[in-house]
């Protein structure tokens, strides 16, 4: 559907274009913005290098370990359906863990991982379970502590202070985290009544 979107916006805008007169400036747009997109790509290497450094020594340090200890009793709430050590939940906890530090790469197998195993609690069912349903909406809320991404365009950009956002990051995450799940709490309370009546 969102390539559908995209092709339709470009054809738009080219058509447009034909007509409007002004197809030079569009070709003049499109080969100076694929000279920055690579210009940039590359200019974030080293930076993200460094930052996913970083963090995969934290990871290795313990410190994800240490950050699923401390977020259990919450995740015991958030999670009533799966039982504290059943694997599913060491999943869970380790794929926020990741994620509080922007180690995507690593938090994505975590979630799959997580998934897989809220599907055999669920029976192997094709209908996503309350769990599922609440560990989707909490990694879309996106859950982060340190943008490591943004800072890195913010550095390739001469920000001024590019960790500036960190503070903003995590009130922005906050909001969202807690906003994702009275979401989701509201649909499923309102399921639940509906089943009831």
């Amino acid at each position: 559907m969102v390539n559908l979107i995209w092709v339709f916006l470009a054809v738009t805008g080219i058509i447009y274009a034909m007509f409007n007169g002004t197809m030079d400036e569009v070709n003049e747009a499109i080969f100076e913005s694929a000279d920055e997109a690579v210009m940039l790509a590359i200019g974030l290497i080293s930076v993200l290098v460094f930052w996913l450094g970083i963090m995969r020594i934290a990871e290795n340090a313990g410190l994800l370990r240490g950050l699923a200890n401390l977020f259990k009793p919450i995740f015991k709430r958030i999670f009533p359906e799966i039982p504290p050590e059943h694997p599913a939940m060491g999943y869970i906890l380790s794929n926020f863990s990741a994620n509080l530090f922007g180690l995507g790469n690593a938090a994505t197998p975590l979630g799959i991982k997580a998934m897989e195993e809220m599907k055999k609690i669920n029976n192997d069912s094709i209908e996503a379970s309350r769990s599922m349903v609440t560990f989707l909406a909490l990694n879309t809320s996106s859950v982060t502590l340190i943008p490591t991404t943004v800072i890195a365009i913010r550095m390739q950009y001469d920000s001024a202070n590019p960790t500036e956002i960190v503070g903003t990051t995590i009130l922005a995450t906050g909001i969202s985290t807690i906003g994702a799940l009275c979401v989701d709490r509201f649909f499923y309370y309102r399921r639940v009544r509906r089943n009831k009546s």
